[in-house]
């Protein structure tokens, strides 16, 4: 039986660790193939198979993460420090093009940013000389109360990267057949059979404009306020949408839960709560050979499943005095307004797709347009251009939380 080993028998080095892992994994898939097997063949599964296997996903998810923690160390010098980031509308301000543009001017400025300079910027708060998210104090309320923002999180979960072009060529499996066998001498050696098909991911627009006075011009704090409030969450909120549920039709990107796998369990199990059903999930993305990262819930399906209790009363996942990290089955829970209610997705985020962004968040600034220059306006521009390429659809699996009739 597989026992948690202590933190001295833990491997401490990456390449230890990365074996461990391969090990782990092809360990993994010989127990859910051997479950799949038993279920085609009409076997029961036994107990203790189900449990050598919910112990191997368990370690396999325990290296993943030690392999994480190990990078990151590696690649942080001794006491280094990360860079205190500045917000997307301080970086509009501080500019070559914005300089010298006041509320005299009649011109059009472009600024084009990088996303590592303006992702996961801490908010910045309070009335000091510091707190650039406030307006123009005028004996009143400082701030504005803006909207609730919604936590965005589908692009944090996926491999980054960047594009020159106006469309990504992928190729993609779409078939294999394995006629592996031994040969004895002088045999004829079996041909196996791989097809693959050319996909294109084009690249999709989004952006999106407003307006303000052009006395805000002369208000640098409280233009940076403008465009971090507004512009920036604007772009990642249609992003989120996109990426999750884009049907490819017309401008908008193939996400990823059209191209997703049904859920489809290799087991049967009577009477499944949405427990059962995401654990069965994950077994079906380990079976099509890329193991689960991660799942995407809408908040109020998780919120039941952090409720669940026992018998006697007692939550099951959830610690309502310390909270903690949402995880379930070893794997972190992404809360999502994107994704709807009583449907889950699962897969491996960090393998099968991949964003490219082609242009950056860009921010364009105006006083030209004639309405604008009569009502003492500006124009405030923001967009992005981007591509989602799904490489392996069978890596994702997605279907509803609690079975029909429930």
């Amino acid at each position: 039986m597989y026992q948690k080993k202590s933190a001295d028998d833990q491997p401490q080095s990456i390449s230890e660790v990365s074996a461990k892992l391969s090990e782990v994994m092809n360990q993994v898939k010989t127990f859910g193939e051997d479950v799949q097997k038993k279920m085609q063949s009409g076997e029961n599964v036994t107990l203790e198979l189900k449990q050598m296997t919910d112990q191997s996903l368990t370690e396999m998810n325990e290296l993943k993460e030690r392999l994480t923690e190990l990078e990151q160390k590696g690649a942080r010098r001794p006491g280094e420090e990360p860079a205190q980031r500045k917000s997307l509308g301080s970086l509009v301000i501080e500019s070559e093009a914005y300089k010298g543009m006041d509320s005299s001017a009649r011109k059009s400025i472009r600024v084009r940013l990088e996303r590592k300079d303006i992702m996961n910027v801490p908010a910045t708060t309070g009335t000091g000389a510091s707190a650039t998210n406030s307006l123009v104090i005028a004996d009143r309320i400082q701030g504005i109360v803006a909207p609730p923002e919604r936590t965005m999180t589908i692009r944090d979960l996926l491999i980054p990267g960047n594009t020159a072009s106006n469309g990504v060529e992928f190729v993609q499996e779409t078939g294999f057949t394995n006629n592996a066998a031994t040969v004895p001498e002088g045999g004829l050696k079996p041909k196996s059979d791989i097809q693959f098909e050319l996909k294109n991911a084009p690249v999709r627009t989004i952006a999106h404009h407003f307006k303000a006075s052009r006395q805000i011009l002369d208000d640098a704090p409280g233009l940076a306020s403008y465009i971090d409030g507004r512009a920036q969450y604007g772009l990642r909120f249609k992003e989120e949408q996109q990426l999750l549920n884009g049907d490819g039709t017309g401008a908008n990107i193939l996400g990823i839960l059209p191209q997703a796998a049904e859920f489809a369990p290799a087991i049967s199990v009577a009477g499944a709560t949405p427990i059962d059903r995401l654990r069965l999930a994950v077994l079906q993305a380990v079976l099509a050979e890329y193991p689960s990262s991660g799942f995407v819930l809408n908040p109020i399906d998780w919120a039941g499943i952090e409720l669940t209790k026992d018998s006697e009363g007692r939550y099951i996942i959830a610690q309502p005095v310390n909270g903690g990290v949402p995880r379930i089955w070893g794997l972190p829970v992404v809360e999502t307004q994107a994704m709807a209610q009583n449907n889950f997705l699962t897969g491996a985020f960090n393998m099968a797709a991949q964003i490219f962004d082609r242009t950056e968040i860009e921010v364009l600034l105006s006083t030209e347009n004639e309405d604008d220059f009569i009502r003492n306006m500006v124009t405030i521009l923001a967009e992005e251009r981007l591509a989602m390429a799904v490489y392996r659809p069978e890596a994702f699996v997605t279907g509803a939380v609690m079975a029909a009739g429930s």
